[in-house]
């Protein structure tokens, strides 16, 4: 059985977590393959955004404990193989496409990094989304380095020093996730959000993609001289040069992806 399921349609990649039996629980073959997967996805020029999902009953419940990604085993190899999740937090913004999480049921520790990873996110209005490790004695030290960039400071702290879950409505409110779904609803929302995207230039979207995640920790002049470098560069591509004519000639464009 593979870990992670692939379908395309319309210029999108839906990529689902395939460990039902343990709520996508993220074992390290489950990263590695996700990573895989990932990976194939942004250098599939065919491919213009990336849906990221879970099978059966939640979205993805967190580590899994019991395994690499707990505390047994030795110790370096554990460390290295804890690594490998973070380089997956890592990959995620370095894709040439953008990756929204449809998420149902629980997005939990490790699941909600995830979620806070990708660009975009969409929930069901009845899933659940929390930092549960304070109350297994851990604190979620590799998924705060995202959280921190979607969530205010003090609601952020309650979360983990509580270990409370929130609803998806609250967490659209503290910018968690984009968009709340009906219940069962949020895969096929997300797609239509995926399948938009990629009705712009893949070249431009890939280009802007880069340069949001670039600026995000630069000072404020220096994020402007590059956005500045970076438009001059934009304006220099057939996609730019076709959308403009396009808008000009009151006719759809047709991108070249260049």
């Amino acid at each position: 059985m593979a870990l992670i399921e692939r379908r395309d349609e319309a210029g999108v990649r839906v990529l689902t977590l395939n460990r039902p039996e343990r709520r996508n629980a993220l074992s390290i073959e489950l990263v590695d393959a996700l990573a895989v997967a990932l990976g194939e996805g942004g250098e599939d020029q065919g491919v213009r955004a990336i849906v990221l999902a879970g099978r059966g009953e939640a979205f993805c419940a967190g580590g899994d404990l019991g395994g690499s990604m707990g505390a047994g085993g030795g110790f370096l190899d554990g460390h290295q193989d804890r690594g490998r999740y973070a380089a997956l937090m890592a990959q995620i913004p370095r894709l040439r496409v953008p990756v929204i999480a449809a998420i149902h049921g629980v997005a939990y520790g490790g699941g909600l990094g995830l979620v806070a990873a990708c660009d975009l996110a969409v929930a069901d209005r009845d899933a659940r989304l929390g930092t549960p490790e304070i109350r297994v004695g851990l604190f979620p030290w590799i998924i705060l380095a995202a959280l921190q960039r979607d969530v205010p400071r003090k609601p952020l702290m309650q979360m983990i020093l509580t270990g409370e879950p929130i609803e998806a409505p609250r967490a659209q409110a503290l910018g968690l996730i984009n968009a709340v779904s009906e219940p069962s609803a949020a895969l096929e929302d997300a797609c239509v959000l995926a399948e938009r995207i990629a009705s712009a230039s893949p070249a431009v979207v890939a280009l802007g993609k880069a340069a949001f995640h670039r600026i995000a920790d630069q000072p404020y002049e220096d994020a402007l001289a590059y956005m500045h470098a970076q438009l001059s560069l934009n304006l220099l591509t057939e996609d730019a040069m076709e959308g403009i004519g396009a808008f000009l000639q009151k006719r759809a464009p047709e991108w070249k992806g260049r």
